[in-house]
């Protein structure tokens, strides 16, 4: 009881091919997320935070429990949110209603947020959230912070940790950036921002 598993892919390992490779996958989840759910679980042995649901712990976390923990919220919204690869793959609805309104155009949005994710010095994720009056915003977050902790809503991320793409793009950041478009499931993103 109270002990975080590992997440169970909705997709096989190699559906992503070849915008994120099987090997990376078998790296990226099969051992980089284990290794966070491991270590979370051990950290909170004899924890006042054990027992919390995961969002809880990044709110309340400090130190190695709350890298471990940001590291897994961010890594499922990421892994959940992919499909097999679609050519021109965009949102649709109220989705792209918003990305519409509060960047001007999709491709405005994709634009900055590839930059966004380009320019994070060291390792980061790169989001989409809604803040509390449903605007959509792009940050920039250092090691395993999520938007939460800001009272924003995670909608969509890019990993921008090099485990995320090295096999697969080596130091190509940008490359694998504006690959990861094919990939997103915009209904599983929609959803995220209806919640």
């Amino acid at each position: 009881m109270g002990k975080f598993e590992l997440m169970v892919l909705p997709y096989a390992a190699e559906a992503l091919e070849p915008v994120i490779s099987k090997e990376t996958i078998a790296f990226h989840h099969g051992k980089h997320l284990a290794g966070y759910v491991n270590n979370l679980n051990g950290l909170l042995e004899g924890n006042p935070l054990a027992g919390l649901p995961l969002e809880e712990i990044v709110l309340k976390a400090e130190g190695g429990t709350l890298n471990n923990a940001g590291q897994i919220l961010n890594h499922n919204l990421y892994f959940g949110q992919f499909c097999t690869p679609k050519t021109d793959n965009k949102p649709v609805g109220k989705l792209a209603e918003a990305i519409a309104r509060d960047f001007g155009s999709f491709e405005a949005f994709k634009e900055e947020f590839q930059k966004k994710g380009a320019t994070l010095f060291g390792s980061g994720w790169v989001w989409l959230s809604a803040d509390k009056d449903g605007k959509l915003v792009i940050t920039q977050e250092a090691n395993a912070a999520n938007p939460i902790q800001k009272g924003l809503k995670p909608l969509l991320t890019f990993d921008v940790w090099e485990h995320a793409y090295y096999l697969d793009y080596q130091n190509r950041r940008p490359d694998h950036l504006a690959a990861l478009w094919q990939i997103i499931d915009w209904e599983v993103v929609e959803s995220r921002l209806s919640k």
